[in-house]
């Protein structure tokens, strides 16, 4: 017997003498605390109940942060928003937003013309902006730098504070109009505000996702895979840890007196693990900490503020961690076996029939529509990858028997074990599967979000990709025939400046300017209306996004704009002079829009890729942590299989069986579970296409999970095969 368990027996039979008092459970942690760094892997337990608790912690301290984040946002959000009624006497200002884009990224702009310059400004602002002048948040000021963004709304007069924005990284721009609206004559655009202080769907807050979306997400992706490493952690070095249990209760230990023992053991690697875990979380603390591939800044301020929830979630998940691990190692209750009862010899007949739950439960959620339809699409979903696993390893245990019958009819004694083993130990597929199986149900997910593109966004790349910024639209309800005057006065020399008017009472849309600007577009200059012909590859994208039957006429003195169906054009000259466009458009009406074409589409999106980028971040997360937990289930096999396999080297005298019996146990199983998933990954993927009817799903990218996790099995088969060779060479009997 090793020194671990000789001290365990020296316990155990102190056990029913010493059953009352503190020093049996002293003696009891002493034990455990001893048997974690005397017993064979104990280093690799360590370091893998270190990693588990690390990641229990990093969610929970995640969980943390979204909702201090959140209820952070709320405040900010709740102290800007503009008090608005319809009584002139009573306001303070005149509020209207309008939307611009920097980089496809829309943003909110505020304009302002104060009522009472001595009534307080907008949150985050320290003044209010003077006439012709813009106030632009940090964030917006370095991402709009190369677009002219300083320059765009007037006068540049510094940046908004960190209270008036609901994160750091937000894009908010407040701009005060040289002239008044009355002056402009707008006065019916604008609004009534007596001041600021109730919540606003404004800036950042219209593209967010509610608070239980994110921590769903968090725990779907993230958390699934923490609690799937804390498993296999749990079960690193279950060899040794169930002769012990095993022992304790034949000596008469009740199952205090095991988890106690299992505590010590345990204690010291996921306390360390779950104190390492909070250093993210002080560095994110102590500034605000940028989150790749995000872009989002979380405000440290926020996260100051929620010490106390900080504590709470350590301790949660330090409790958790160690619960995990005296859970998930029982024995038989009868007290009639000394061997501990564990998932190793059989599968839970509930598992196979959970995961047939999980797959209705995924089919079923097509009939709800909204939040409920997608808790329980989560909800299947979860539960259909958790057990999988096991629904891999009852294929690869039926299939192990006829393995084993055909290595015994034809003298392969490699494939006769390999197939034994597999059906008396099922739970080590399980382990080594989970990494493969949930890592390519998120490969695939990742791949099917991140394709819903949409097909007017995707025609807007390619026209983007063809003409760039050399055409673009300038709508506004409130360009007057003065603004376009003043318009075309201030465009870049050589710019054309058109109107199309897409009534869909006349014939077809009408594109208007001056004989100069359709000549610039290779066109004629018909006095009335007449298809257009030929022209230059502008033209061809102007009829591409206003329709095939587009006509030209030559445009009176006064360029005319329909002001419901009708919107300016501009062609400028060259190449990126947007900037310069943008400039002059702002100066001459403010809430304009001046755009590529499509442009719209793309700053959709945009937001919704931003949106896939957190499910990127999540999912990479998610996938590291199983991919850990696969590399410490394998390393825990090597562990058994070579010192089990080492003795067959006296009975075969070659090596040729530890390389067979690896194969047939490890690596074939693992195969057979990737094709398991492989066609469960294709049809969750293709329903929950049918079922958004947007996105496409990529063969190739599942074909090459695919291969990659067959090439991962057949190393987990040659380095068992291996490590046992080198086990062999050292093995020598003993008396155990």
């Amino acid at each position: 017997m090793s020194t671990v368990t000789e001290q365990t027996r020296d316990a155990g039979a102190a056990t029913p003498s010493a059953g009352r008092g503190g020093r049996l459970w002293g003696q009891l942690l002493r034990i455990g605390f001893a048997a974690g760094r005397g017993s064979p892997g104990d280093r690799l337990r360590f370091w893998a109940l270190f990693a588990a608790a690390v990641a229990v912690a990093v969610v929970a301290l995640g969980s943390v942060a979204a909702v201090a984040t959140y209820d952070g946002r709320e405040a900010r959000d709740q102290a800007r928003g503009p008090l608005l009624t319809d009584r002139r006497q009573d306001a303070v200002t005149m509020w209207r937003e309008s939307f611009d884009a920097v980089g496809e990224v829309q943003h909110s702009v505020i304009y302002v013309s104060p009522l009472k310059t001595d009534a307080p400004p907008p949150p985050g602002l320290s003044r209010w902006p003077a006439p012709g002048e813009a106030v632009l948040s940090p964030e917006l000021v370095r991402e709009g730098k190369q677009e002219g963004i300083t320059d765009r709304y007037g006068d540049y007069a510094g940046t908004i504070g960190k209270s008036g924005l609901v994160s750091p990284s937000e894009r908010l721009a407040y701009v005060r109009p040289a002239q008044t609206p009355d002056q402009l004559g707008e006065s019916d655009a604008w609004q009534y505000a007596t001041g600021f202080g109730r919540a606003f769907p404004m800036g950042e807050d219209l593209y967010g996702r509610p608070l239980g979306q994110v921590l769903l997400t968090l725990g779907v992706l993230t958390g699934l895979p923490a609690l799937s490493l804390l498993v296999v952690a749990a079960r690193v070095g279950s060899r040794t840890r169930d002769r012990r249990s095993g022992l304790l209760q034949a000596l008469g230990g009740t199952w205090r007196h095991r988890a106690v023992v299992n505590i010590g053991e345990a204690a010291l690697p996921i306390a360390a693990g779950t104190a390492v875990a909070v250093l993210p979380m002080l560095a994110a603390s102590a500034t605000d900490l940028r989150i790749p591939p995000t872009g989002y800044l979380l405000n440290g301020d926020d996260l100051r503020a929620a010490w106390p929830m900080t504590v709470t979630a350590l301790l949660v998940s330090f409790v958790i961690s160690l619960g995990g691990v005296v859970l998930l190692h029982r024995v038989d209750r009868s007290g009639t076996a000394t061997r501990p009862r564990s998932f190793a010899s059989r599968i839970p007949k509930w598992r196979l029939y959970g995961c047939g739950a999980g797959i209705a439960l995924v089919a079923l959620s097509q009939y709800f529509r909204g939040t409920p339809g997608l808790l329980l699409f989560a909800f299947g979903t979860v539960v259909m990858w958790a057990l999988l696993p096991s629904v891999a390893a009852a294929a690869s245990r039926a299939l192990g028997e006829k393995f084993a019958a055909q290595g015994f009819r034809t003298g392969r004694a490699g494939q006769l074990i390999g197939g034994r083993w597999t059906v008396a130990h099922p739970g080590v597929v399980v382990r080594l599967a989970i990494a493969m199986v949930i890592g390519l149900g998120l490969i695939s997910q990742l791949q099917v979000w991140n394709s819903r593109l949409g097909e007017k966004a995707a025609a807007a790349r390619a026209s983007e990709a063809r003409v760039g910024d050399s055409v673009l639209s300038v709508y506004s309800r409130d360009i007057t025939q003065p603004a376009i005057r003043d318009l075309a006065g201030s465009l870049p020399a050589g710019a054309g400046l058109f109107s199309v008017d897409t009534n869909p009472e006349q014939p077809a849309p009408l594109l208007q300017g001056s004989c100069d600007a359709l000549k610039s577009l290779g066109l004629t200059c018909p006095a009335s209306a007449e298809p257009a012909k030929g022209g230059d590859r502008r033209l061809a994208e102007i009829r591409n996004w206003y329709g095939p039957e587009l006509r030209i006429q030559v445009a009176p003195s006064d360029l005319p704009l329909d002001q419901l169906y009708g919107q300016l054009l501009v062609v400028p000259k060259t190449l990126g002079q947007q900037a310069e466009v943008e400039r002059a458009a702002y100066a001459a009406v403010p809430a304009v829009n001046v755009e590529t074409l499509g442009e719209n589409w793309l700053t959709g999106a945009s937001n919704k890729a931003r949106l896939n980028n957190w499910i990127l971040l999540f999912g990479s997360l998610g996938l590291t942590l199983l991919l850990l937990a696969g590399t410490m289930s394998a390393a825990a096999e090597f562990v058994r299989v070579r010192h089990v396999l080492a003795p067959l080297a006296v009975l075969t005298g070659s090596h040729r069986v530890f390389r067979s019996v690896a194969l047939w146990h490890l690596t074939v199983p693992l195969l057979i579970a990737t094709v398991i998933t492989g066609a469960v990954s294709a049809w969750h993927s293709m329903f929950f296409i049918a079922v958004v009817q947007e996105g496409s799903f990529s063969w190739r990218v599942l074909a090459g999970a695919m291969a990659g996790c067959a090439v991962l099995a057949a190393v987990v088969g040659l380095l068992g095969g291996r490590t046992a060779i080198r086990a062999a060479h050292q093995w020598r009997p003993a008396a155990d």
